[in-house]
């Protein structure tokens, strides 16, 4: 009785909690989104050369940025809107590589090794052209039918970095480790490249229901900071929690990833330069102190939003506002270059030519 007894509780404690994995993608109303989509654009400039991906943000200052407000992904309703204020998304390209900065205000928090009671980012791109922003993907097939054939289409790119066991202003994301596995996982600092058909159906790259497939890489690189930081120098691991808790200031997580990559799997968004690509970024926070869960996380829009792959150089940031007076000058500059070059001409024809033009021979008496 006793042992009926003790099963009937073990029971109900994997149902409880299996529930509650289910439930925590469960939407607490109707999907409803409002956005303007095609008027919220990121754009990546062909800037090459300026970036050092340590997650400082100093060398982004002239890099002009876009501003959302963030809202809970699943209820992106204005009064649940995140407290710390707005995320800035800045994009660039040098023909090889994409890289992004992320930047959002918020008190520092950090626990070693737990990642949930720490800031965390994701980006998440559309590969498959059905993939929908809305449910990851948007595929209808459950976590026991989900495969890539039957969500064919619905694929999506997603990098996603906690920052638990990850150290201020270190390099995390591909590793000749994890690499050499063929997968898209990251034992080091936790900054994952996976692929996803719902929320449900999310794993590493190279990883799958239908087995592993010795492929698979993590084309990211990343690194966070944040401002209250007093040392620039660098921290080891050491140095935890490398600030004062409920410091005010700013997070800043900066990423670099191949335009293009060697997936064969559908695996990984194809960027092109000159072209365009439907992407999101989404931050979890311990909003109280409390350990945030997959689906509490905050998103810059309830749609795809826009990042376009300058396929030249843009002028940005200060230096957008002076383009007409740089016209004006090179213009100036090149009336200038013409008038001394004629007024050189004339110079050397006055020396040169008018005293061949008064030559005259010398008469000379012989007798």
């Amino acid at each position: 009785m006793r042992r009926d007894r003790r099963l009937q509780v073990a029971l109900l404690f994997l149902y409880a909690s299996l529930t509650g994995r289910v439930s925590s993608h469960q939407e607490s109303s109707e999907w409803s989104c409002e956005s303007s989509s095609s008027e919220i654009r990121v754009e990546a400039a062909f800037l090459p050369g300026i970036i050092t991906l340590d997650g400082h943000a100093d060398d982004w200052s002239d890099v002009e940025g876009s501003e959302y407000p963030l809202l809970p992904a699943l209820d992106p309703d204005d009064d649940k809107e995140y407290s710390g204020g707005k995320m800035t998304v800045k994009a660039l390209h040098d023909g090889k590589d994409v890289f992004l900065l992320l930047q959002v205000n918020g008190d520092y928090v950090y626990s070693k090794g737990e990642n949930k009671r720490c800031p965390s980012v994701a980006l998440m791109f559309q590969i498959g052209e059905d993939a929908t922003y809305h449910n990851m993907g948007g595929c209808t097939e459950g976590m026991d039918s989900c495969t890539n054939k039957t969500c064919k289409g619905h694929e999506v790119d997603i990098m996603h970095f906690s920052i638990g066991s990850a150290i201020p202003g270190r390099l995390y994301g591909g590793n000749p480790i994890d690499n050499s596995q063929g997968n898209g996982g990251d034992r080091f600092g936790h900054l994952v490249d996976l692929y996803a058909w719902t929320p449900h159906c999310r794993y590493l790259d190279g990883t799958g229901p239908s087995g592993n497939d010795t492929s698979g890489q993590n084309n990211w690189k990343g690194a966070w900071w944040h401002s209250s930081f007093s040392v620039h120098s660098g921290f080891t691991v050491d140095d935890s929690p490398y600030g004062s808790n409920g410091e005010k200031g700013t997070y800043f997580f900066e990423f670099s990833r191949p335009l293009r990559t060697m997936d064969r799997l559908q695996q990984d968004a194809q960027f092109t330069v000159g072209g365009s690509t439907k992407m999101s970024a989404a931050f979890w926070y311990p909003v109280g102190g409390n350990p945030w869960h997959g689906s509490s996380h905050f998103s810059i829009n309830c749609d795809w939003v826009s990042m376009d792959i300058s396929s030249g150089k843009s002028h940005v940031g200060k230096n957008t506002s002076s383009a007409s007076s740089w016209d004006a000058e090179s213009a100036f500059s090149l009336l200038f270059s013409v008038i001394s070059l004629c007024l050189s001409i004339y110079v050397i024809y006055r020396i040169y030519g008018s005293k061949s033009a008064q030559y005259k021979p010398m008469e000379i008496a012989l007798g």
